[in-house]
Parts: structure tokens; C-alpha cells; sequence
């Protein structure tokens, strides 16, 4: 078998890459509240030990000022979060192999 020569002294190659990745996310969350909830806060307020919906709050005294709060939520969703988010990503390599005899 002859021995092979090749036919170059020195030589080059370059290599350029270029990649991109776009990733979109959506993210869609439901709460829901099975029961209900009543609150009621105040201050200056009568407020009994089991306050419920439609009871009459009385104030304590009447000359001085005061905050009254009274919240209901029954079930159903009481919550909708929505998140889109979009990500791209570029990778880029260049390379250079330097060949010589």
C-alpha cells in the first residue's frame, strides 16, 4: 500500500453556528372556594362572638368615630391567575481549526 501526500502545506477551516429557542410558557390557574366565609371587623362596633350575614352591628359610642368592615364570599372560583411569559434564547459558536504539514 502507497503512502498518501496530501496536497496542502497549511490550511483553515472556520465554522459559524447560530441557534435560537423561543419557549412560551401560559400558566392559568382557577381557585375555587368550596364553602363560604363571613367576616367583620371594626373598630367601635358591638360585634357579637357569631356574627352573621344581615345581623345589625350597633356602635359602642355613638359620640366617638368608627370603621365598620363586612365581607361575604360564597363558593365559586375566587381566583384567575394568567401568566404568559415568552423566553429566546441565541446561542452563537465560532470556531477555527488551523491545519499544517
Amino acid at each position: 500500500m502507497a503512502a498518501v501526500t496530501p496536497s496542502f502545506t497549511t490550511g483553515t477551516v472556520t465554522s459559524h453556528t447560530e441557534s435560537t429557542t423561543t419557549v412560551t410558557e401560559t400558566i392559568n390557574q382557577t381557585d375555587m372556594q368550596t364553602g363560604w366565609t363571613y367576616t367583620v371587623t371594626g373598630t367601635n362596633i358591638n360585634i357579637p362572638t357569631n356574627p352573621a350575614l344581615g345581623m345589625e352591628y350597633t356602635q359602642i359610642d355613638p359620640t366617638a368615630a368608627f370603621q365598620f368592615s363586612e365581607s361575604y364570599m360564597g363558593p365559586g372560583v375566587s381566583r384567575i391567575t394568567l401568566i404568559e411569559r415568552t423566553t429566546t434564547n441565541t446561542s452563537v459558536t465560532d470556531s477555527m481549526s488551523v491545519f499544517t504539514q
